[in-house]
């Protein structure tokens, strides 16, 4: 056969093709080991028992709080309302507006009143929250958009409000500290009641070189039954149980792609546990995920 530079390139495409089929069932099967490593070292932790996509206006869902079976109240960090979602109806129920647009990012009910909190350490508080003309004041704490505070949530056993820094602690970068607003007084306690050694061995797996990000809260909730608190980090998906004496108690991995970034953190009355997730990409929704720890 005369040699042309056509049948070279024949000759080519064939060895090539040839290599590429005998790669492809090597790379497969190395892809779907990957793939069930990952899936066996999340589901030693917990299972998802339900799914709830949220509609397009809580694409950027950051707080929820649990309200009855079915209904959660929730903000998003672009705008100053408060939505009532009803995850059975898929509908949002009502609409509460308290400020104009900003990152909101924590928000807490304590029966007819709602307290939100912004980035920057702002303090929203609307008094009977579903009324007709809600009664709205602010507060300024301690913190600055350097602590980025995300967290929020009501103590009803110590009728206060709990909160944390994302980013450094107002005390050491060693800790991260949970900080409390008795209701009585609406001030902010200048020391933490609680702090979380961040150079503790359950958080060796997470250790990050700057210590403060080893772990960094984006919501906070109580444990109705055990009184536990529960935290969850959005960065890098990931869920920390501790007690009220601040012993960590666990400190879990969230799979990436179920728990895009998990902003929002509540419980049922009876202790069933839900996580928001702000939508992952552009194309994706917010979602609620109702999780199920395994021992």
């Amino acid at each position: 056969m005369k040699i042309t530079k056509s049948n070279v390139t024949v000759i080519i495409t064939l060895i090539f093709s040839a290599i590429l089929l005998a790669l492809q069932g090597p790379v497969t099967k190395a892809l779907v080991k990957k793939s069930d490593r990952l899936n066996a070292k999340y589901a030693v932790h917990y299972t998802i028992k339900s799914t709830f996509t949220l509609p397009d206006i809580l694409r950027e869902i950051s707080g929820i709080v649990w309200l009855d079976e079915n209904t959660f109240a929730s903000i998003q960090d672009e705008d100053g309302f408060i939505y009532v979602y009803d995850v059975a109806e898929n509908e949002i129920k009502d609409k509460i507006e308290f400020a104009n647009s900003g990152d909101y990012e924590g928000i807490a009910i304590n029966e007819n009143d709602a307290y939100v909190m912004r980035s920057d350490g702002l303090l929203f508080v609307v008094k009977n929250y579903r009324s007709e003309h809600p009664e709205i004041s602010e507060i300024q704490t301690p913190f600055s958009s350097d602590n980025d505070i995300e967290s929020l949530n009501y103590d009803p056993d110590n009728n206060r409000l709990l909160t944390a820094p994302k980013e450094e602690d107002l005390i050491t970068k060693n800790i991260k500290g949970i900080y409390q607003i008795p209701l009585k007084t609406m001030r902010m306690d200048s020391m933490p009641i609680i702090k979380i050694n961040l150079k503790s061995e359950k958080l060796k797996p997470f250790r990050h070189k700057k210590i403060h990000k080893t772990f960094n809260p984006s919501g906070m909730a109580i444990h109705p039954i055990t009184k536990e608190i529960y935290l969850v980090d959005g960065k890098k998906p990931k869920l920390m149980v501790l007690n009220m004496k601040g012993e960590i108690l666990k400190a879990l991995p969230l799979d990436k792609r179920k728990f895009a970034q998990p902003e929002g953190i509540t419980f049922s009355d009876d202790g069933r546990l839900f996580i928001s997730n702000e939508a992952g990409n552009k194309h994706d929704n917010g979602n609620i995920l109702e999780v199920e720890l395994k021992e």
